[in-house]
Order: structure tokens, then C-alpha cells, then sequence
């Protein structure tokens, strides 16, 4: 058989700011699933009664259970500002390389206030 060219590969392109929101909107995409696991699990043991439910907010009270708490909050804002992006370049919106940069700011700006603002709101709503 003839050898055939190879599409291009990551090594082949230059590094952009497109493609790290891409990777990181996958990367989120599957952080978010993980995240839902561990959400139907505290309501399963919601669900099975005041022990379970008990000895699950231990687990959830940690310091590494609400940090990871928190990332999945920036997750979840993250990957629906850029999938809000990529709604907008569905529709032929903001392709020229200015409007990609500054969308992709954006994304980031939003996501991290959004995800601030969010977690300062429960955290604020814990302490009372």
C-alpha cells in the first residue's frame, strides 16, 4: 500500500490560545461528569437516611472535598461560557483572530468572577 499523507497533529500547529480553551473545555466537559458522580452519590445517601446522609457531610466538609467543590464550580462556569463561545461560533460569530482573543478573555474573565461570586453566595448563605 502507497503511504498515505497523515493529517496534522498537535506537534504540527503552533500553540494558541484557542486550542488551550478547546482542550480545557474537554478536560471540564469530563471534570463536570466526575463531579455529577459525586452529586448523586450525596443525594443517595441523602436518600438512605439521617446516618449515611451524616457520615457523608463529613466526607463533604473536608478541606479537600470543598476544594474540589470549588474547582467543580469554576468547571461548571467555565465550560458554559465557552460553550456559550462556541455557540456563537456555530452561527459564524467572532472567527477573525482580534474577536477569537478577546472572546477567549473573556470566557476566562467571566468564568473565574462568575464562579467567585457563586461560591462567595454559598459560602455566605453556610455562615448564617
Amino acid at each position: 500500500m502507497a503511504e498515505r499523507p497523515l493529517s496534522p497533529h498537535v506537534t504540527v500547529y503552533r500553540w494558541g490560545y484557542t486550542m488551550t480553551l478547546s482542550i480545557l473545555h474537554r478536560i471540564t466537559g469530563i471534570a463536570l461528569f466526575l463531579a455529577l458522580v459525586g452529586f448523586i452519590a450525596w443525594l443517595t445517601a441523602a436518600a438512605m437516611g439521617p446516618g449515611a446522609y451524616a457520615r457523608a457531610m463529613i466526607i463533604m466538609d473536608s478541606l479537600p472535598a470543598e476544594l474540589l467543590i470549588a474547582l467543580a464550580l469554576l468547571a461548571l462556569c467555565f465550560h458554559f461560557c465557552n460553550g456559550l463561545r462556541h455557540l456563537a461560533w456555530d452561527m459564524g460569530w467572532g472567527f477573525e483572530r482580534a474577536q477569537a482573543r478577546r472572546s477567549a478573555v473573556v470566557v476566562i474573565v467571566v468564568s473565574v468572577l462568575a464562579a467567585a461570586a457563586v461560591l462567595y453566595l454559598l459560602l455566605r448563605a453556610g455562615a448564617a
